[in-house]
C-alpha cells in the first residue's frame, strides 16, 4: 500500500493520511443532513407527496455516493480529494427544476445522469485536462485564493457570526449568542493549536469545540450510537425510470437541466481540484499530473451518485482541511469514504458535528488558501483585474462557478488590450465567449 500511495516521494504516513482523511470528513459530514432536506423539499408548504423525495432514501444516496466517489478518487487518481453531493447543485435541482420547471424529480435524476455521463465523454477524450492546463497560473491562484474566502464565508455564514442585513446585505450576528461564541471559541482554539504547530490543529479543534458544546449544552448529546438504515428502494434506480416515457427526454428543459449541471459541475470541480492541488504542492509546470485520472473519477461519482438517488457528486473544497493537516495521497479519500459509509450505521452521532464545529476548520483553511494571492502580480493591471474579479466575486455571489466565469471574462479581454494576446492560449478566448452566452441565457 506504501508503494502503491508513493508514500516516500510524498513524504507522508498513516498516521497523516488517516488523521487527513478524518478531518475531511467531519468537515463535510453536514451534507448528510443538509441534502436530505433540501433535495426532499423540507419545510416547502402546498406540494404534492409524489413531488417530494423520500428523507430517509436521499441520506442512504448521499452516503453511498459519497463513499463511492472518495473510493473512484483514492483508488484511481490517489488524491487526497473527497466527493459528496454538491451543495447549490441540489438546490438547483429542488428549488429550480423540480419546483420551478415542474420536471418531476425522477426525470430531473436523469439529467444528472446525462451530465455525468457527457463529462466521462469528454474526460476520455481529454478536453477536460487540456482546458484546466489552458488556464493561466496566476488565475488558478486567483481561483485558489477566492475559494479560500468563499469558504471562510460559508463556515462564518453558517455559524452566525455573520448574518443578514436588509440595508447592508451582510453584517456581524449577535456575538454574546452562545452557539456564536462556541463557533469563536472553536476558531480561537485552533488558531491557537495551529500557531504552535500542533500536529493535527483543526482535527484537534473541531474535536475540542464539540466537547465544549456538549459540556455547556450547546450541542444536544446523540440519542444513541447505532441506527436503523433507511430503505434506499425509493430514490434507487429511479433515474432510469423515465426512460420508460422518452418524450419527457427529448424538451428543451430537459437539456437546459443538463447543460446547467454540466456546466456548474465543470468549473466547480476544476476550481476544487486546482486549489487542492496548488495547496498539497501538486502543481508542476503549472499542470496536475492524473488530472483526467481525478476529473474521470468525479464523473463517474456523478454517473453512480445518480442512479442511488442523489444530485451531482462532486469534488469537495473541504478536501483542503485534509490536505493541512498533512494528507497528500488517496489513502486519506478512502478514509473519508469509509467513513460516509459507517455514518450509515453511526447516524446519531452526526448530530454533534454542527456548523459550530465545522467553522473553524473552514475558517483555517480560508486563511491558508488566501496566501495563494502572494503568487499574484498585482502590479500588472492587466492580470489583477480579472484575479481581483475572480475572487471577489466568488462569495460575493455565493458561487463558485461565478466567480471563475466573470474572472475568465476579463482575463483575456485586458490581455488583448494590453496587446499580450499571444500570451493567452485559445480555449480562453473559447471560454469567454461560453461564460458570456451562460450569463444571457442562463442568467440573463
Amino acid at each position: 500500500m506504501r508503494r502503491y500511495f508513493r508514500f516516500d516521494e510524498h513524504q507522508t504516513n498513516y498516521k497523516r493520511e488517516i488523521l487527513g482523511g478524518l478531518t475531511t470528513f467531519l468537515s463535510m459530514a453536514y451534507i448528510l443532513a443538509v441534502n436530505p432536506q433540501v433535495l426532499s423539499l423540507a419545510g416547502v408548504d402546498g406540494i404534492p407527496a409524489d413531488q417530494k423525495m423520500d428523507q430517509g432514501a436521499i441520506f442512504v444516496a448521499t452516503a453511498l455516493a459519497a463513499f463511492v466517489g472518495c473510493m473512484f478518487m483514492g483508488l484511481i487518481a490517489r488524491y487526497p480529494i473527497a466527493l459528496a453531493p454538491g451543495m447549490g447543485l441540489n438546490a438547483f435541482f429542488a428549488f429550480t427544476v423540480v419546483l420551478t420547471m415542474g420536471i418531476p424529480w425522477q426525470v430531473g435524476l436523469t439529467g444528472v445522469f446525462f451530465s455525468g455521463l457527457f463529462f466521462a465523454i469528454l474526460t476520455a477524450t481529454g478536453l477536460r485536462e487540456t482546458i484546466i492546463n489552458a488556464i493561466p497560473f496566476e488565475m488558478k491562484m486567483a481561483v485558489s485564493s477566492g475559494i479560500g474566502l468563499f469558504i471562510t464565508f460559508v463556515g462564518l455564514q453558517s455559524s452566525g457570526i455573520i448574518v443578514n442585513n436588509d440595508a447592508t446585505l451582510v453584517t456581524l450576528g449577535k456575538i454574546t449568542d452562545p452557539p456564536v461564541l462556541l463557533a469563536v471559541f472553536g476558531i480561537v482554539i485552533t488558531v491557537i493549536l495551529y500557531a504552535k504547530k500542533v500536529s493535527g490543529a483543526i482535527f484537534l479543534g473541531m474535536v475540542l469545540t464539540a466537547i465544549a458544546g456538549l459540556l455547556t449544552h450547546q450541542i444536544a448529546p446523540p440519542t444513541g450510537v447505532v441506527g436503523k438504515i433507511p430503505s434506499i428502494a425509493p430514490t434507487f434506480g429511479a433515474a432510469f425510470e423515465s426512460f420508460q416515457d422518452p418524450a419527457q427526454l427529448f424538451t428543451i428543459q430537459f437539456l437546459i437541466v443538463i447543460l446547467t449541471f454540466l456546466f456548474i459541475d465543470f468549473f466547480d470541480t476544476a476550481g476544487t481540484i486546482v486549489a487542492v492541488a496548488s495547496q498539497a504542492g501538486f502543481m508542476k509546470d503549472n499542470k496536475l499530473p492524473r488530472a483526467g485520472r481525478a476529473l474521470f473519477a468525479d464523473s463517474l461519482a456523478t454517473m453512480t451518485g445518480a442512479i442511488f438517488g442523489t444530485t451531482t457528486t462532486t469534488s469537495y473544497i473541504e478536501s483542503t482541511s485534509g490536505v493541512a493537516v498533512g494528507a497528500r495521497t488517496g489513502l486519506a479519500s478512502i478514509v473519508t469514504g469509509i467513513c460516509f459509509l459507517l455514518a450509515l450505521f453511526f447516524s446519531p452521532l452526526m448530530a454533534v458535528v454542527t456548523s459550530a464545529v465545522t467553522t473553524p476548520a473552514l475558517v483555517v483553511v480560508g486563511v491558508l488558501m488566501a496566501s495563494n494571492l502572494a503568487e499574484i502580480s498585482w502590479k500588472k493591471f492587466e492580470v489583477a483585474v480579472p484575479a481581483f474579479v475572480t475572487i471577489i466575486m466568488m462569495p460575493l455571489s455565493y458561487s463558485i462557478a461565478t466567480g471563475i466565469a466573470c474572472g475568465f471574462i476579463f482575463y483575456p479581454i485586458t490581455m488583448l488590450l494590453t496587446k499580450r494576446q499571444k500570451e493567452v492560449h485559445p480555449i480562453m478566448y473559447g471560454l469567454m465567449v461560453i461564460f458570456i452566452l451562460y450569463f444571457v441565457f442562463v442568467h440573463g
